[in-house]
C-alpha cells in the first residue's frame, strides 16, 4: 500500500510543478525569428543623375491595357525600382502592383534579371553589370476591365492615364529630384488634356504627345485624360474645364450653367486670394463606365458625373459640389498639407492624423463655394447640412470612437463595404469635420460681433504665397494659432473636445447659432431624393433605420435602430409586407399608415436560403431632415452661403 502511493504521488507532484510553470508548448522545436534585413535604401535629398525617359501607349482601349518602356540612365552595381504604394490623395497604399505585369529590363541588348523584394513586394532589384550606362524597362499596366477588379480607367472612348501608375521609379531619392521626360499615345483622332502642356510644336491631338521634362512628383501629380468625345471650355484665364464624354451630346453645357461654373473659380479666388498653380484643368469624365473619380491635384482634378450630369441637371443636386471640393483641395491638402502626411517619397507611409482638415474642411469649403456659386440653390445647400448634422445627431458610433481615430479609416478597410458603418464609423473626417467647421465659423461670428468668419481663417492660411505651388505644411498647432489670431479663443480645446475627444454629441451648435433649427417632415428635399436616385436606393434611416437597395435588398442598418432591433441585417431581402409583395411604395405606404399607433410592421425577411417573418415597430412615420429658420432677417449661416462680390 505504502509503496503504491508513493509511485502514485510522483506524477501527481509533476503535474503541481508544471502547472505552476504555466501551459506546456505544443512542440519541443523553438524557431527563433530571422531578422528583417533593410535592402531598399532611404531616400535623400539629392538630384537623381540623368533623366528617364518614359513612354506610355494608351491605344489598347479594347483590353485596358497600357504599355510602358522606360529608359534609365544607370551606373554599375545595384539597384532598386520601385512601383509607387502611397498615392497622394488615397489616404492609404492603393498603389496598384497588383495590375503591373511582363517586366522585363535589358541593357545592350542582354537581358537584366530581376528578383522581388520578400518584404516590399512593390520593389524590384537588380544588378547593373559593369559597363552599363543605361536599361531599358518594359512592362504593362493592366488596368481593370470589370469594376470588380478596380477602378475603371478605360472606355472605348476615354482614358485616364495617372501615370503615378505607369511608373517605376529607383529607390533611394526624393520624387522632387527625379527628372522623367514623358511621352504618350493616345489613339488617332483622339484629343489629351492636363496640368503638363505638349513640349513644343507638338498638339495634344491624337497620336503620340511629348511633354516637357518634370521631376517625378509633377508627374506623379498631373493625370491626362483623352477622349474621343471633348471639349474645353475657359472659365477663367488660368482654369480651364476639359469635358470628356462617352457621346457628343454629354458634353455641352448649357450657357447657364457654364456661368455657374465661372462664378466657382471665381468665388474660390475671392475665398483665398491667392492661386497655387500656374493654370488648372478640371478632368471631368461624363461616363457611367469610368470609375467614380474624384481625385485631387495641384494644378488638376480627376472628376467623373453619370452619363446625363448636364443633361438632366436637376436630377443630380447631391453631386454638384465634387468640383469645388476637389477644386478646393488645390489649396487644401496640396498646397497646405499636413506635416505628417507630406512624404518624400511614394514607399514612405503617410500618416493621415489631420484629414479632418485635408478633407474635413474641404468638405466644408466645396459645399459652401457650390452655393456661393449658384451651382445649387440656398434651399438645396441648406437641405444638405441637414442630412449631415441628421446623420451625426443620430450616430450610436460616436459613444466608443473618436473622429480623430476615423482617419485610419481608409487604411484599415481599404473602402471595402463595412457592415454596421454607424457603429463602426467610417470616413467621418469628411462630413463630421465639415460640421466642426461649421461650428468654428459660428463661434467666430459670435465672438466678433459678426466681423469675423472661416472666410478670414481661409485667407490666412491659404492665401499666403500666390502662384506657388510647392507645398506648405502644417500642424494641428498652426490651425489653432491662425483661428486664435483672427478672433481670441481657447482653440486648442474646442478642436481636442470635437476631434480628439469620444463625443457623443455631435458638433451641432452652428444651428442654432447661425439662425436655424434641424427639424423633421414627411417630405424629402431635392437632396435627398437625388442621394436616392444616384445611389438607385430607398433611405429609410430616420424611418425604422434601413436603407433598401435593388428588388428589396437591404443595403443598410442604423445599429440598435427598431430595423436592427428587429433582427435585420445588410445582405438580407424583404420579401413581403404586411402579407403583401414588397414594393418601396408599399413600404412607405406601411410606415406612414403606422404613425401613431402601437402595431408593428410584419416584414418576410430572406437571409441567405432562409425566410422568417420579423415585427419592425417603428410608429413614427416617414421622417426626412431639414434645417428651419428661427428668426427673420439674414443669420449667420445666411451669410456664410452668400455670394462674395
Amino acid at each position: 500500500m505504502i509503496k503504491l502511493a508513493a509511485r502514485i504521488a510522483l506524477p501527481l507532484l509533476a503535474t503541481a510543478a508544471l502547472a505552476q510553470a504555466g501551459p506546456s508548448p505544443t512542440g519541443a522545436s523553438k524557431p527563433q525569428a530571422l531578422p528583417i534585413t533593410q535592402t531598399i535604401p532611404p531616400a535623400k535629398d539629392v538630384p537623381y543623375p540623368g533623366t528617364i525617359k518614359l513612354a506610355v501607349d494608351a491605344t489598347d482601349t479594347a483590353r485596358h491595357i497600357f504599355q510602358i518602356s522606360e529608359t534609365i540612365p544607370v551606373q554599375p552595381g545595384h539597384l532598386v525600382l520601385l512601383h509607387p504604394a502611397w498615392l497622394p490623395g488615397a489616404h492609404a497604399p492603393q498603389g496598384e502592383i497588383d495590375k503591373i505585369a511582363g517586366l522585363t529590363v535589358t541593357a545592350n541588348g542582354q537581358t537584366i534579371p530581376w528578383t522581388r523584394d520578400t518584404v516590399d513586394v512593390r520593389a524590384f532589384h537588380l544588378d547593373v553589370p559593369a559597363g552599363v550606362t543605361q536599361i531599358d524597362v518594359k512592362f504593362q499596366f493592366l488596368s481593370a476591365t470589370d469594376a470588380k477588379q478596380g477602378p475603371v480607367v478605360m472606355t472605348p472612348n476615354i482614358v485616364a492615364l495617372e501615370w503615378i501608375s505607369n511608373v517605376l521609379y529607383p529607390a533611394g531619392y526624393y520624387a522632387r529630384q527625379i527628372m522623367i521626360d514623358p511621352s504618350a499615345t493616345f489613339p488617332a483622332g483622339w484629343t489629351s488634356a492636363g496640368a503638363l502642356r505638349p513640349a513644343g510644336a507638338a498638339t495634344a491631338a491624337g497620336g503620340t504627345v511629348h511633354y516637357g521634362t518634370v521631376a517625378l512628383d509633377t508627374l506623379a501629380d498631373s493625370p491626362t485624360f483623352a477622349g474621343r468625345f471633348y471639349k474645353a471650355y475657359e472659365l477663367s484665364p488660368d482654369v480651364t474645364l476639359n469635358v470628356f464624354g462617352e457621346r457628343p451630346d454629354q458634353i455641352d453645357i448649357k450657357p447657364e450653367l457654364l456661368a455657374q461654373h465661372k462664378a466657382l473659380v471665381a468665388q474660390a479666388t475671392r475665398l483665398y486670394g491667392a492661386q497655387h498653380y500656374s493654370h488648372y484643368d478640371f478632368l471631368f469624365a461624363i461616363s457611367d463606365k469610368i470609375d467614380g473619380f474624384g481625385l485631387e491635384h495641384h494644378r488638376s482634378s480627376e472628376d467623373q458625373a453619370p452619363n446625363d450630369y448636364y443633361s438632366d441637371w436637376d436630377a443630380h443636386v447631391a453631386e454638384r459640389d465634387l468640383l469645388a471640393h476637389e477644386y478646393t483641395h488645390s489649396w487644401n491638402g496640396k498646397f497646405r498639407r499636413p506635416a505628417d502626411l507630406w512624404t518624400p517619397d511614394y514607399r514612405t507611409p503617410m500618416q493621415n492624423s489631420l484629414l479632418w482638415v485635408y478633407e474635413g474642411q474641404t468638405q466644408f469649403w466645396g459645399n459652401i463655394l457650390t452655393a456661393r456659386a449658384g451651382l445649387r440653390s440656398k434651399q438645396e445647400a441648406l437641405d444638405g447640412l441637414a442630412i449631415d448634422a441628421a446623420n451625426y445627431d443620430t450616430q450610436p458610433g460616436r459613444n466608443w470612437r473618436a473622429l480623430v481615430d476615423t482617419t485610419n479609416e481608409e487604411i484599415m478597410s481599404n473602402r471595402h463595404p463595412e457592415p454596421w458603418p454607424s457603429w463602426q464609423r467610417v470616413e467621418d473626417y469628411y462630413r463630421e469635420g465639415q460640421l466642426v467647421w461649421l461650428e468654428a465659423d459660428a463661434i467666430l461670428r459670435e465672438k466678433s460681433g459678426g466681423r469675423k468668419s472661416m472666410d478670414d481663417f481661409a485667407h490666412a492660411f491659404f492665401g499666403v504665397k500666390d502662384r506657388d505651388w510647392g507645398e506648405l505644411t502644417y500642424t494641428v498647432d498652426d490651425i489653432a494659432a491662425t483661428l486664435n489670431a483672427i478672433q481670441p479663443y481657447d482653440w486648442a480645446t474646442f478642436l481636442k473636445e470635437r476631434v480628439y475627444a469620444v463625443a457623443p454629441k455631435a458638433p451641432l451648435g452652428w444651428i442654432e447659432k447661425g439662425g436655424y433649427k434641424l427639424v423633421y417632415t414627411d417630405k424629402p428635399g431635392s437632396f435627398w431624393k437625388s442621394r436616392e436616385s444616384h445611389a438607385h436606393n430607398l433611405n429609410l434611416i430616420y424611418s425604422g433605420g434601413l436603407v433598401i437597395g435593388k428588388n428589396g435588398s437591404v443595403s443598410s442598418v442604423q445599429w440598435d435602430s427598431p430595423a436592427f432591433n428587429a433582427g435585420i441585417a445588410v445582405g438580407a431581402t424583404i420579401v413581403a409586407i404586411n402579407g403583401a409583395e414588397y414594393s418601396n411604395d408599399d413600404f412607405k405606404s406601411a410606415i406612414s399608415n403606422a404613425k401613431g399607433g402601437t402595431q408593428p410592421i410584419a416584414l418576410l425577411v430572406k437571409q441567405g436560403d432562409v425566410y422568417r417573418t420579423v415585427n419592425l415597430q417603428w410608429n413614427g412615420g416617414l421622417r426626412y431632415p431639414h434645417l428651419e429658420k428661427t428668426g427673420k432677417g439674414s443669420s449667420g449661416l445666411d451669410a456664410l452661403l452668400a455670394a462674395r462680390k
